[in-house]
């Protein structure tokens, strides 16, 4: 099977290792992975990134010319592609840029084009309902048209697709696994010293973004309606609500239980997770932000989540957007914005530790058999072979 894969996505090295494990379930898959030649990411990586052709055998980064360097949906491609489409010839086309990305036309209209008589897929995150304006509800219907299969990363995306009448094959799978040889349980005695962190505190982590819509106050909250109980919170991450959370928990004589670290490498935030006796992702739905075709934002999955399960942290979330799904028996769920919710959940797993190390060996099963890079590869190349079946190549 010849795969296509094509999204900006995978400018990150550490973001190709799903593809990698593909290229390896079976003799005879050969993946290639079309990236723009430019990108210029924003927010902290605010420098246009320049990639390179990679030849791995059956794994290929090909970087092709490409219009707009820093909007997904108006990302497409140079002429050079169809020399690319031509000699490849895919068996799958992947294009992981959502609905009404202008690259998943273009491939569209290639494939037909050029007679390759590639599958259509693409990929999405998007999970509040929209509505559309011409062209652009032109441009999602002639996509949604012509697509053999969907993978949606949540499934109120899948709904969403469904009401807007898709009725083609939808997939409910991540856009990256874990990696699970850098996201293992291993106890960090010297990192927890230098942190103060003793062997009697209970410590409840969090590693995002410091915005409301994180739900950090609620967690905050919730640990106040505790504070006399022995725990630490351990945050890492940056963001405009620091100085708040900061100013919470001196108004509370709580500032000494607090460690907020910044900046970790991304291949240096397992080493915090494992001093986590539980990772929280308390994040609240929201209808402040509005883009053009919506309004609102809920957490599309949660990543840090399998992250926590591979290192066998027990998890609490919150019940907005996939959490509940990421979760499932697995680890506690609250109603989101409940911070009495949330605390009767710390509460558990602090007055019984039995039940963290149970729900910490459940969530860890269930990361390495459904949420590791290969993991995840398989559960896409199983949906690849079923849109075979549907057709003849």
């Amino acid at each position: 099977m010849k795969i296509l894969v094509a999204s900006h996505t995978y400018i990150v090295d550490l973001n190709c290792e799903k593809l990698r494990a593909l290229a390896k379930l079976e003799s005879g898959i050969e993946v290639t992975v079309v990236v723009p030649k430019k990108w210029q990411p924003g927010g902290v990586q605010n420098k246009i990134i320049e990639t390179e052709y990679r030849d791995e055998g059956a794994f290929k980064i090909v970087p092709i010319s490409n219009f707009s360097q820093n909007h997904q949906g108006l990302l497409t491609f140079g002429t050079d592609l169809i020399g690319l489409l031509n000699k490849f010839r895919p068996d799958i086309i992947h294009v992981e840029q959502g609905s009404r990305g202008l690259a998943y036309t273009q491939m569209i209209l290639l494939n037909q084009l050029l007679g390759l008589k590639s599958k259509n897929v693409f990929f999405t995150w998007w999970n509040l309902p929209y509505e559309l304006k011409l062209p652009i509800a032109l441009l999602e219907k002639y996509n949604l048209k012509n697509s053999d299969g969907i993978i949606s990363g949540n499934q109120d995306g899948a709904d969403i697709l469904r009401q807007r009448g898709y009725n083609g094959s939808i997939k409910v799978l991540p856009q990256l696994g874990v990696d699970e040889t850098l996201f293992k349980p291993n106890p960090q005695a010297d990192l927890a010293a230098k942190l103060g962190i003793d062997e009697h505190d209970f410590v409840v982590g969090f590693v995002g973004r410091f915005v409301p819509e994180k739900g950090l106050l609620t967690l905050l909250k919730a640990l106040v309606n505790i504070q006399d109980k022995p725990w630490k919170l351990l945050l890492l991450g940056r963001g405009d609500l620091r100085a708040e959370l900061l100013k919470i928990a001196t108004e509370n004589n709580l500032q000494e239980k607090v460690v907020i670290v910044e900046s970790v490498p991304h291949d240096e935030v397992a080493n915090y997770i494992n001093l986590m006796n539980t990772l929280v992702l308390p994040s609240e739905t929201t209808y402040k932000f509005k883009t053009l075709t919506a309004v609102g934002w809920k957490e599309q999955f949660g990543h840090v989540l399998i992250e926590a399960m591979a290192c066998k942290v027990p998890v609490i979330g919150s019940d907005s957007g996939e959490i509940p799904h990421v979760i499932g028996d697995d680890g506690l769920i609250f109603p989101e914005g409940d911070d009495q919710a949330l605390a009767n959940c710390l509460l558990q797993l602090i007055d019984n530790p039995n039940l963290g190390e149970q729900l910490g060996i459940k969530g860890y099963e269930k990361a390495m058999i459904k949420y590791t890079n290969k993991a995840v590869a398989q559960q896409q190349y199983e949906f690849y072979q079923e849109l075979k079946v549907k057709g003849d190549w």
